[in-house]
């Protein structure tokens, strides 16, 4: 099976021990929207982006300084470069090489700037949200930049295994559904609060994260498995799930 995640806004560049690098699929892609973005001031970026002045300074001087190769000295590999609510809660300090290999065999990143990552490619440092309006020769935003590539590339990886999807909705909007040869789950997890079952941001973030820490950790390869993912006190919910949508609760 392949699992989905999204990637994060906080990165983390401290030198990576992880011996495994690869090289992102899209480099033509990448290429293409970084000369987008090396067009646009600070200004328009903070406009873009609505962030403040320091984040769009911060982005603009990323873009200028986006390089076409990917080394030790500008790149990290991307699940040790994200540093969000998700990937905080995935432990690859503690990760084995064997983990980081089944990790790049059965985990795929979705990303506005890089269209699909594995575990291991090296990223430079960006701020590129999938839900940005940035207008492209192939439209006004990026999941029409994107357009069949990374769901093709999604069928090719996954040649009809299940696809778990750990993604929020702004990330995967990117993959069209309808085209998707895989059977599709979503786990969703909800908290206890005010008399009934509710999904809270924050909490579903890391549940997403605890969930593939799971996966790896185990070796998980049969979807049937998460139903007895327990971390962080979650329990699977027969009745309130069906057959894509997959409930946890707590």
């Amino acid at each position: 099976m392949i699992v989905l995640i999204s990637p994060a806004k906080t990165l983390d560049y401290d030198p990576s021990t992880v011996s495994i690098k690869t090289q992102p699929e899209f480099k033509k892609e990448i290429g293409q929207l970084v000369e987008i973005m090396k067009k646009k001031s600070p200004n328009s970026i903070q406009k873009l982006m609505g962030v403040s002045e320091n984040l769009a300074e911060l982005n603009a001087g990323r873009y200028q300084r986006f390089s076409e190769v990917f080394n030790e000295e500008n790149s990290k590999q991307a699940l040790l470069a994200f540093k969000g609510d998700v990937y905080t809660h995935i432990d690859v300090a503690s990760f084995s090489e064997e983990d980081f290999s089944f990790a790049q065999e059965h985990l795929r990143i979705l990303s506005g700037l890089y269209g699909l990552l594995r575990p291991m490619d090296m990223i430079q440092p960006y701020r590129l949200e999938m839900g940005i309006k940035l207008k492209n020769k192939r439209g006004k935003n990026l999941y029409e930049f994107w357009g069949d590539k990374i769901t093709n590339a999604l069928n090719e990886i996954a040649l009809g295994q299940p696809v778990i999807n750990l993604a929020s909705n702004e990330y995967f909007k990117a993959v069209k559904k309808k085209k998707l040869k895989s059977n599709l789950i979503s786990p969703v997890f909800k908290e206890y609060k005010d008399g009934t079952y509710k999904n809270i941001g924050i909490f579903s973030k890391q549940a997403r994260g605890l969930m593939t820490d799971f996966i790896i950790r185990n070796k998980v390869k049969d979807p049937e498995v998460l139903k007895t993912f327990n971390e962080g006190r979650y329990e699977y919910s027969e009745s309130k799930s069906n057959s894509e949508e997959w409930v946890f609760i707590r």
